[in-house]
């Protein structure tokens, strides 16, 4: 997985497709593989009324997208790259494949 929590983010496809925004969580990294971007991919959501009196309202919410719609944006160069690794002596780290920087 080469997509963390608190990375920058741009989207490849969808209704948000082209805007960047930041990772807010990583769902199951092994079976889904889906993330959750901050102010991207906005769904409308009906909130039925939880106690009486109180009114029902319709929120929007933020829906998991696919890892794959998703491109890291590296931020030495500022461009969205695909993510490298590289050994850093007993470390792995992760390496932007157009500048090399470590991200």
């Amino acid at each position: 997985m080469n997509i963390k929590k608190g990375d920058k983010v741009k989207m490849l496809s969808g209704k948000d497709r082209g805007k960047t925004g930041k990772v807010s969580s990583v769902l199951n990294k092994a079976e889904t593989g889906r993330v959750i971007v901050e102010g991207l991919n906005k769904v409308k959501k009906h909130q039925r009324a939880r106690k009486q009196g109180q009114k029902g309202q319709i929120i929007e919410v933020e829906r998991a997208v696919n890892i794959s719609t998703v491109q890291l944006i590296c931020s030495s160069c500022g461009k969205p790259t695909r993510v490298g690794n590289k050994i850093d002596g007993e470390t792995k780290v992760r390496i932007c494949r157009k500048c090399q920087a470590q991200i």
